[in-house]
């Protein structure tokens, strides 16, 4: 049964780590922007959050989906990271100074591929010109490959709290396979060497890889366990060649088929919960005392472009460099993809916006809608009625809320529902993109790509 389960909803659906998703965007100008950005001052969530994103890399994984360049010329890297902060320089003004951070984030790219000192200016350029909230986050995505003693030693003074090690996959076979270079130091050596400086870890893996196994995944998860990592992350390999050619290599090495995918997951779960940790949305594993989970519990989960985060660290986005992607209350807006271009454009003084949406107040009803589902498993109604001061049958009519498609998910015990309260079943947590899929207008004639959820 659980097999024709997986075979029924493993078709293709958005992630929803943003409503709309991504591939709605439309061409966007920087006035439409700016105007976001303005609206912004006056929105509900008040705090700051800024993403940053560092585009290089010094080898490109076959798998990856990310906007990734190869490594540039040291004179490119500089002039970028001028460029950010130019960025910074012209988003500043704009911003009421009384606004606290709440998140500093670095993605990629790999981050940590340029120097150390370069990404520590950057903090401090941000963290001088705002207040932060108590205890915000400041996180990056390391590589482990590449990073040195003395690096992950400099990285500690940047004023970072919580570092996500991208290891993907122990089994030196599989990071072959993928063409990424396995840690240059052994992960129980940085993971002493953090502790001792405080520094909250992540660990993220990718099931789903060729040559991966239930076995030697397993593995992975064990030899984790034994690390106490404060927060797990195991990532579904998305399979999408049509955006990312690279991953056509992976073919002819062959991929786990859905049922392998669903049972490496599901046996990785098993043991860390057995080991204390506890499931955060679709694919997060945090200790009972974190306070993701204590989030979980109180129905207060929260999510953007960068992961999971709680009502206390929430705040909109203001993305800087090349593919940046700002969430505001009332717009999405991407910057350019193309370096030179970027460098070339905020020099001048200039933003450099692409593409964006502007939502509607009936999509902004969506998007909360959506997100509550993803990141908390259930939607109360009425009390989210509440908090966003509209009636329950206004917020209904603003999804594509069909009592036949909830009975057919209910049917098959992915739900349980009545007329103020849906929540997903732990059998059906890992269907969670379908169900919230189904409460679309926008899927109902989407002309859109998408993964598979397993």
């Amino acid at each position: 049964m659980y097999t024709e389960i997986i075979n029924k909803y493993n078709v293709p659906v958005p992630r929803y780590t943003s409503y709309p998703p991504a591939n709605y965007f439309e061409p966007f100008t920087n006035a439409r922007y700016l105007k976001a950005v303005h609206q912004s001052n006056q929105a509900s969530e008040h705090a700051l959050s800024f993403y940053l994103h560092i585009p290089f890399c010094r080898h490109l994984c076959h798998y990856c989906g990310c906007n990734s360049y190869p490594m540039a010329r040291p004179e490119i890297i500089e002039s970028y990271v001028e460029a950010l902060h130019q960025e910074i320089d012209l988003i500043l003004p704009l911003l009421d100074k009384d606004r606290p951070i709440a998140q500093i984030h670095y993605g990629g790219g790999s981050p940590t591929a340029i120097p150390v000192t370069l990404i520590k200016d950057l903090n401090a350029h941000l963290l001088s010109s705002f207040p932060a909230i108590d205890r915000p986050e400041i996180a990056i995505e390391c590589h482990p490959g590449y990073l040195s003693e003395k690096d992950w030693l400099q990285l500690t003074e940047c004023g970072f709290n919580r570092l996500s090690i991208g290891v993907q996959d122990f089994n030196i076979e599989v990071l072959k396979t993928v063409n990424r270079r396995p840690s240059l130091l052994p992960m129980e050596d940085i993971f002493i060497l953090l502790r001792k400086k405080g520094i909250s870890i992540n660990l993220d893996f990718l099931y789903g890889l060729p040559k991966q196994t239930v076995e030697n995944f397993t593995r992975n998860i064990e030899q984790a366990i034994l690390l106490s990592p404060d927060r797990l992350v195991m990532f579904s390999y998305a399979h999408v060649p049509w955006i990312n050619k690279r991953q056509l290599l992976l073919e002819k090495s062959g991929l786990p088929n859905n049922h392998e995918k669903q049972t490496m997951f599901d046996t990785a779960a098993g043991l860390l919960h057995k080991s204390g940790y506890q499931s955060i949305g679709m694919d997060h594993f945090v200790r009972p005392n974190d306070e993701l989970s204590i989030a979980m519990q109180t129905k207060k989960l929260h999510r953007n472009f960068q992961g999971y985060c709680t009502r206390r660290t929430t705040a909109q986005v203001y993305g800087l460099g090349v593919t940046a992607i700002s969430q505001l209350e009332s717009a999405y807006a991407q910057n350019t993809k193309d370096i030179p271009h970027y460098i070339k454009t905020i020099s001048k003084g200039e933003l450099s916006i692409t593409k964006g949406y502007a939502l509607s107040p009936t999509e902004q009803l969506t998007r909360e809608v959506i997100e509550t589902l993803m990141c908390n498993g259930c939607i109360d109604w009425r009390d989210l009625s509440k908090r966003l001061h509209v009636s329950v049958s206004t917020l209904k009519a603003a999804t594509a809320y069909d009592e036949k498609k909830l009975s057919g998910f209910a049917d098959d015990g992915l739900i349980y529902y009545t007329d103020d309260y849906l929540e997903m079943t732990t059998a059906g947590s890992a269907f969670v993109r379908n169900v919230a899929a189904s409460l679309d207008k926008l899927m109902l004639h989407s002309p859109h790509s998408y993964s598979k959820p397993l």
